[in-house]
């Protein structure tokens, strides 16, 4: 099984997490909207107005002209990741960390003489104990995708195949619905 852990807007939660004051309002960590610079992180309150990274500091400003500028302290968000990779550890899941600024963690936990399904229907608990874990120890939410080896495997040749894995990619997701017996012609994913 391959989990994806993604810590939801990491610098916003830090901040309202740590300054009450902050908590339920449109909080943007990055540059005032009076200085060029970009938002590095936006809170789900702010996400509202259209918010996202990178997006320059002077647009979030006028999209969001009640937001709350933070400056972002990298000290304070390099502590945390180290904090839930120890909760994840718990697990004694295989950890792969991928990204440290947003704390985008791949947490690949193998189970071995499963079939997919049976894996998948174990793999759910375990994600939902990471999240509430996170949640109750760290105070942040986080959102956790799963997928089963035969997926992580088929995005991994989709991306070979079109040639995205040589290009720098900031997220992908690949995601599947709606699943059916299989018809009497080859459909194509990409």
């Amino acid at each position: 099984m391959i989990f994806h852990l993604d810590m939801d807007a990491f610098y916003a939660s830090v901040e309202q997490r740590d300054n009450p004051a902050l908590r339920g309002q449109p909080v943007i960590v990055g540059a005032p909207a009076t200085q060029r610079g970009v938002v590095c992180a936006a809170s789900y309150e702010a996400r509202k107005f259209g918010m996202h990274s990178a997006m320059p500091s002077a647009t979030a400003g006028r999209l969001c002209p009640k937001g709350i500028f933070v400056r972002p302290c990298m000290e304070h968000y390099r502590e945390e990741p180290g904090q839930i990779m120890q909760i994840v550890a718990k697990t004694g899941a295989v950890v792969e960390q991928m990204s440290i600024d947003e704390a985008y963690v791949d947490v690949s936990a193998l189970c071995q003489g499963e079939d997919a399904d049976a894996s998948l229907l174990g793999a759910v608990p375990l994600a939902r104990e990471l999240k509430q874990g996170i949640h109750s120890e760290r105070r942040l939410t986080a959102t956790i995708g799963v997928a089963a080896n035969k997926l992580h495997r088929l995005g991994c040749s989709l991306l070979g195949r079109e040639k995205l894995g040589s290009r720098p990619l900031r997220l992908l997701g690949l995601g599947v619905a709606s699943l059916r017996e299989p018809s009497a012609r080859q459909l194509v994913l990409l």
